[in-house]
Order: structure tokens, then sequence, then C-alpha cells
């Protein structure tokens, strides 16, 4: 099964009442689909987080597999510093993950972003 994550803008108020409303769904028998879902509190920070070169970087995970922050730096041609900054705040925020030997990784097949330009 292909492993996803979502990730939007959203408040911690309508993030809080989405758990909730699962979670009273779960407890009537409904059947819920354990989600994995990533929200930032507004578009600027979102966007500040998944830059195009971390994007870049999530691709180029994803397309070669684990491997450590040196042979990623290599790959993309980028100064070691500058990739290990964005792996660990990719890492931070969940979408980069560790191996047991350490190398970087991303877990997830399928990044979906949506953003809705209603107030």
């Amino acid at each position: 099964m292909k492993r996803q994550i979502k990730i939007g803008v959203g408040d911690a108020i309508s993030t809080a009442k989405g758990f909730v409303d699962a979670w009273k769904r779960a407890e009537q028998g409904d059947n819920v689909v354990a989600e994995c879902r990533l929200y930032f509190e507004n578009l600027e920070t979102l966007l500040k987080t998944l830059t195009s070169g971390r994007w870049v970087l999530l691709k180029k995970l994803r397309e070669h597999g684990p491997m450590s922050v040196r042979a990623l730096s290599n790959e993309l041609g980028r100064n070691y510093k500058n990739v290990h900054t964005d792996v660990r705040r990719l890492e931070g925020v969940g979408l980069i993950g560790r191996t047991k030997d350490y190398k970087v990784e991303v877990p997830w097949d399928i990044v979906e972003t949506r953003l809705s330009l209603a107030a």
C-alpha cells in the first residue's frame, strides 16, 4: 500500500476539530481510515518550509532511495551545509525520516498538497 501524506494550511482549532470528528466516528463504529496530515499555520510558512530546492531534494531522495546527507549533496550538486540544513528542516516536520543506519529517506510515496483560495 502506498504511503501518503496530505499537506495543507489550517489553524489549530480546525485541525483539532478534524481529529475529534474522526475520533467520534471511530467510537460509533464507523470505518475510519487513518490519514497522515501535515498542516501549516499559514501559506507563507508552508512555502518557506517547502521551497523549490527542498522539493527537488525530496524528489531526488525518493528517486534514489536512502542515502547519506553527503551523498545527497553530491547528487544535487549543492553545498553540504545547505543540504544538511534542508534535511534537518524537512526531518523536523516529518517529510524525511532516517533508516537504522542513519541514512535519510522519504517514507512517502505520495505528497498531496491542497490549498484553498477561500477565506
